[in-house]
């Protein structure tokens, strides 16, 4: 049962990761766009700004899932790596629990973000004056993902402490 539930995790994280891709191939179209109007016609893209910032907001949030799934992330091993097998999985059942926990909140305080963004009518500070709450909803969205593979991996703990 945790093989398919990590090879949908890593499915989704597939499919999230080419949505940071996209973001950033934005991101970079916008900025030499912006760069070649600014030297060629001394007239820069109005809203680009934004929507590079937007863009790599996006970018970094949908990328998240498949960078903790391939161990791209932060992780300190050196004194874990010493302890028994089931105190291993003991501290990465916690470890993950918490990354679980975290990730909740941020799902939840971004829906709250994007929720009051929304009532209150936010718009980019740009001359494009576009809607900005679209964006905290996607990266709860985004944050989701990694909310599943915690939850794998705590899974996975939990059985490797009974079984060793």
């Amino acid at each position: 049962m945790t093989g398919k539930f990590e090879r949908f995790n890593r499915r989704v994280g597939g499919w999230l990761e080419w949505i940071g891709v996209i973001a950033m191939l934005v991101m970079m179209f916008t900025t030499s766009v912006d760069v070649l109007l600014a030297k060629l016609l001394t007239s820069p893209m109005q809203g680009a700004i934004d929507m590079v910032m937007f863009s790599q907001l996006i970018a970094i949030a949908f990328a998240l899932a498949m960078s903790i799934i391939l161990g791209r992330h932060i992780q300190v091993e050196f004194i874990i790596a010493r302890f028994p097998r089931r105190a291993q999985a003991v501290i990465e059942g916690l470890v993950a629990l918490l990354g679980f926990g975290f990730f909740a909140l941020i799902v939840w305080q971004l829906y709250l973000l994007g929720h009051a963004f929304q009532t209150a009518g936010e718009k980019s500070m740009s001359q494009l004056r576009f809607s900005i709450y679209p964006f905290p909803y996607a990266i709860a969205l985004a944050c989701i993902a990694p909310c599943l593979i915690f939850l794998q991996r705590f899974l996975n703990s939990f059985i490797r402490v009974f079984r060793e």
